[in-house]
């Protein structure tokens, strides 16, 4: 599968992933989903491929989530769970890459595209850098316990609290303190420092990185629910009525007021 909204570029043994869609900050359409599951298991079969570098295109965002125009589709319980399950599918794909994956971030990173930065192994931001899943002000809809794990590795159930139920988008500082972002450069330096760590990782030894990211992958997957655990909670929220309304005035650009129904 083609699509000029997901690229990659072959630089050496580095290959670069770009979301290509600048006008929508990048929001990832199905394409999208599908062609990155697609490109991890092309980049897994290339012994050439030492590192795996993922950034928006535009310099706005990252990625600023999923199209949130598809979601005017869903209907019935099981486009929930089936869409979670296809977002915990592809992000765990990533994550479980046999090769050390950096996403280079500048500005928003927010509700999918989060997903996708956190399930790398290093995040490197601008200091524009704006990181959540504000969904508690946007959607009303909630994350997989999966996701909801990651999370919660990374930066405590305290902050996984505050950015999830106040709907906080930490700054780039703040991140880094967190833990969520490994440092921090200028617009106009990140790229040549984010090569820089790629070429560091490429000369060291490749089964020592390989083995430690895939023991780490164990270990924190040996304490996640399964997917499964969550279920109830996303057909909660995604069929409920607030979600519907949310879903169309976000789309339409016309006010809207939760009910909690």
């Amino acid at each position: 599968m083609e699509t000029d909204e997901l690229l990659i570029r072959r630089e050496g043994h580095l290959a670069w992933i770009t979301f290509n869609r600048p006008a929508a900050r990048n929001a990832m359409t199905w394409a999208m989903y599908d062609r990155l599951e697609e490109v991890c298991a092309e980049i897994e079969a290339d012994p050439e491929v030492a590192v795996v570098i993922l950034r928006g295109a535009g310099g706005e965002a990252f990625v600023a989530g999923t199209d949130i125009g598809q979601f005017r589709d869903f209907r019935e319980p099981a486009d929930a769970t089936d869409y979670e399950a296809r977002i915990e599918r592809i992000v765990g794909r990533l994550e479980a890459l046999p090769r050390p994956t950096i996403a280079l971030i500048e500005g928003a990173c927010v509700g999918g595209g989060a997903a996708l930065a956190l399930a790398c192994d290093f995040r490197f931001a601008t200091p524009g850098l704006r990181l959540g899943v504000p969904i508690a002000k946007t959607l009303g809809n909630t994350l997989s316990v999966t996701n909801l794990a990651r999370l919660v590795d990374l930066v405590g159930a305290a902050r996984t609290k505050e950015m999830l139920m106040l709907a906080r988008l930490l700054g780039a500082e703040e991140a880094k303190a967190a833990g969520a972002v490994t440092d921090v450069f200028p617009p106009e330096r990140i790229e040549d420092e984010v090569r820089a760590v790629a070429e560091r990782l490429a000369g060291l030894a490749p089964l020592t990185l390989r083995a430690t990211k895939e023991g780490i992958r164990r270990v924190l997957q040996g304490r996640r629910p399964a997917l499964e655990q969550g279920s109830d909670l996303v057909r909660e929220c995604y069929m409920s009525e607030d979600f519907r309304s949310a879903v169309r005035a976000f789309t339409e650009k016309t006010p809207h007021e939760w009910r909690g129904r």
